[in-house]
């Protein structure tokens, strides 16, 4: 049993492509062994330590004596993406899933905006760069999609202000129900001038509400709370998240985590997740940046790890897979890794390969004693 649960979610950091990753175009992603084999090399000690080399098909180093619980885990829900996969986390799994457009049907858009631009499939970068100077001259915002379940508006902050950008996004959102139903739609300004665009880290998520009970409702109901670290809030829609601590890189979070763990006696479950990985990188198919981002996350596990209290559970884990190295820009519909241990030590062990994101939910609810979670085995 435990007291406090801290949930680290490295966005994106895949562990090897599930057995349908075909079916989503993801035949031979694998985002960790990937780069370890592009750059030769990680140097991610501490996680190596807890087990993550250990994990089946890691592709990675493997130690002699973990220290953790170490596994990977198979998303049951039908999908890709960072809303589907934290909601499974918290023991939803999203049927039918979110639909996946090429393009969005123009009877919507038309009860949305007058004028767009776009209205693609595309990278956040390329978009920009193909319709930027457009979008600067007529004021049209830039709608764009993905292999993921994503709305996507781009807008110069000069252009569109950010409080103009939000707005369209929360209508865009009222639309986008029912046969619609988009996991996240999405608001990413940028800044600078035609061949020099940049993103900003003003971004905001607005996903759909989670369609049924989450851990985080279970949570609320028996008088304890969550702080959500970066865009939990956005993921949940606010809902059953009691405290926000809206970071926006990766640093920011990891800082805010540790602080958490130190000095917050107040929350039951401390949610984290941590972005740079899928945002700045995967999508990006930077290679080196996505690998010098996990060498900086181990830098700073130790002090993750001495900040936790004896009863403290830690769960470090994925939503999804993001591969630079692969073409696509796009998630890769991957095994994420899962990595628990406890303040005060815990039984080495191999948790083998789960059938299901919820048996996070399981895990944490059976281990607060609140009961059985109704989908998914407990890790112990």
């Amino acid at each position: 049993m435990f007291n406090r649960v801290c949930i680290i979610v490295l966005d994106g950091v895949g562990i090897g492509a599930l057995p349908d990753a075909a079916e989503y175009g993801d035949t031979g992603a694998h985002t960790l062994g990937n780069i370890f084999a592009a750059r030769k090399a990680l140097q991610i000690p501490n996680l190596l330590a807890l087990g993550l080399g250990n994990i089946q098909g890691s592709r990675l180093p493997q130690v002699a004596a973990p220290t953790g619980a170490y596994g990977r885990m198979a998303e049951k829900t039908r999908a890709k993406d960072t809303t589907s996969g934290h909601w499974e986390m918290m023991g939803l799994v999203t049927e039918p899933p979110f639909r996946v457009f090429e393009k969005f049907p123009r009877e919507m858009l038309l009860k949305w905006s007058d004028a767009w631009l776009g209205n693609y499939a595309a990278s956040g970068t390329q978009i920009i760069d193909e319709l930027g100077a457009e979008h600067m001259k007529t004021g049209a915002p830039i709608v764009y999609t993905s292999a993921d379940s994503v709305f996507q508006i781009a807008a110069h902050e000069e252009i569109i202000p950010l409080s103009q950008l939000y707005k369209l996004c929360e209508a865009v959102r009222k639309l986008l129900v029912g046969d619609l139903l988009v996991g996240r739609v999405i608001a990413r300004p940028f800044v600078g001038a035609p061949g020099a665009f940049t993103r900003t880290s003003n971004r905001k998520d607005y996903a759909a509400p989670p369609a049924g009970e989450t851990l985080l409702d279970l949570l609320e109901k028996h008088g304890r709370t969550t702080l959500g670290i970066g865009k939990i809030e956005d993921i949940f829609c606010k809902r059953g998240v009691a405290h926000v601590n809206h970071t926006k890189t990766n640093a920011d979070g990891i800082a805010a985590t540790i602080d958490a763990l130190k000095n917050n006696a107040a929350d039951t479950l401390i949610f984290t997740n941590l972005v740079d990985f899928d945002m700045k990188y995967g999508h990006r198919n930077d290679v080196e940046g996505f690998a010098r981002a996990l060498e900086a996350f181990d830098s700073e596990l130790p002090k993750i790890l001495a900040a936790l209290r004896a009863d403290d559970l830690l769960i470090i884990t994925a939503d999804h897979g993001c591969d630079p190295t692969t073409p696509s820009t796009d998630h890769s519909r991957e095994y994420v890794p899962v990595i628990a241990t406890k303040g005060g030590g815990i039984t080495p062990q191999d948790l083998g390969t789960r059938d299901t994101f919820a048996d996070i939910a399981a895990t944490v609810c059976h281990g607060l004693g609140l009961g059985e979670w109704g989908l998914g085995l407990g890790f112990f």
